[in-house]
């Protein structure tokens, strides 16, 4: 059965388009109005607000939750501090991810893990003698995310507690009376915050949210938007990116977090103090440089691109609607040097970008590339350059006010 978000009546009532999909089992909004591109720029250029609810979240409390998480988690959550926040990762015995999330540290034994897939079962069954326990809170909570430059002076007039939140820290406060707490946090790649709040409680804090809002142009945005915005952040998504390793089919489906550009969250791999599931193999992978792919990004050539599909008597679409599946990638030879896993035009950089897997001896920056396009129902091959990612990271993302 179809689940309702908290904030279903309030979604239901602005989606003009009764465009949905499927997220985590729940009814969720592809867009509200006809162009996902008018959602995207307010993300972009003012403030829009965007249903999370869907997130599975685990509340990990007890007197050994920090230590049962330094064991799970890759990256080290002794860093992590109450009132922070950290991306992570948990993998498995041989060093292929399982899953991405997000941890909040509300106090020395209590935290609060969000994740895009079910792992209660996973989480518990880890726990062994450790003093600690794992639950499922997720229809707990109604979360809201309020994203773009002018998110801050929004929910600064409602929760004034923000304005001194750095990037991936939460505090407690209250909209309307309603207990909430915030975190300066999201999908986006731009500044923006998320609201957790009790579900019973979510019309009062999408009407407040609206509101305030309403004099800087909030307007809620859908997935699609979403997805055009998360792949000029460079932000990997599950079953996109990547997939489960306990649910992938074989190895070609899985990916180790060096190759997947997460090495940077892996400070104190080296300490004997930590030793995490996963974390023998990464450290034999690293010292052996066995990692089969490097993800990255590409940039079409413009030039190239409009070329090629002119020449074929059409004209070069620039759809902003995110392609995700497999776009091989070839080299000056013909030779097949990896594959795109998500593209999309993006608005803001007028260009067309993928997240791409390129063989690690051909992911510098800079690198001539190929990316393959069916054009007139033939394969054919645009020129592209390996770059860094993200493609976009404006600085209001991470700077104070």
């Amino acid at each position: 059965m179809l689940r309702e978000s908290p904030f279903h009546n309030r979604v239901a009532a602005a989606n003009q388009t009764s465009l949905w999909s499927h997220w985590s089992g729940h009814l969720v909004v592809d867009k509200y109005q006809s162009s996902e591109k008018f959602e995207y720029v307010s993300i972009r250029n003012a403030v829009a607000m965007f249903d999370s609810s869907p997130l599975y979240k685990y509340r990990i409390v007890g007197p050994d939750a920090e230590r049962f998480l330094g064991g799970v988690l890759a990256r080290d959550i002794r860093t992590c501090r109450p009132g922070e926040a950290q991306y992570t990762i948990w993998c498995d015995d041989r060093g292929y991810v399982n899953e991405d999330g997000v941890v909040f540290r509300h106090g020395p034994g209590e935290f609060l893990l969000t994740a895009a897939e079910p792992n209660l079962a996973y989480f518990q069954d880890l726990v062994g003698g450790l003093a600690v326990e794992v639950t499922e809170v997720t229809y707990d909570y109604a979360t809201l995310a309020v994203q773009g430059p002018r998110s801050r002076a929004v929910l600064g007039e409602l929760a004034p507690e923000i304005n001194s939140l750095g990037y991936f820290e939460h505090t407690a406060a209250k909209i309307r009376g309603v207990p909430v707490t915030i975190s300066r946090t999201g999908f986006t790649g731009d500044l923006g915050f998320e609201i957790f709040a009790a579900s019973d409680e979510a019309s009062v804090i999408w009407d407040a949210v609206a509101e305030a809002g309403a004099p800087h142009g909030i307007v809620p945005f859908g997935q699609t938007a979403l997805l055009i915005a998360r792949i000029e952040a460079g932000l990997l998504l599950i079953n996109v990116d990547f997939e489960a390793s306990r649910l992938a089919e074989n190895d070609e489906h899985r990916s180790t977090p060096l190759e997947l550009g997460l090495g940077w969250m892996l400070k104190g791999i080296d300490d004997d103090s930590r030793p995490f599931i996963g974390r023998r193999a990464i450290r034999r992978e690293r010292a052996d440089g066995t990692s089969r792919w490097k993800m990255t990004g590409l940039m079409v050539d413009p030039f190239d691109y409009d070329r090629k599909f002119t020449a074929a008597g059409m004209v070069p679409p620039k759809d902003h609607t995110p392609v995700s599946g497999d776009m091989m990638v070839y080299d000056d030879d013909g030779q097949r040097v990896g594959y795109a896993t998500s593209f999309v035009y993006s608005p803001v950089l007028q260009r067309h970008i993928a997240l791409a897997r390129i063989r690690p001896d051909l992911a510098t920056t800079g690198t001539r590339a190929f990316l393959e396009f069916t054009i007139n129902h033939r394969y054919e091959q645009v020129a592209a350059e390996v770059t860094h990612t993200p493609f976009f990271a404006p600085e209001r993302k991470t700077s104070m006010p």
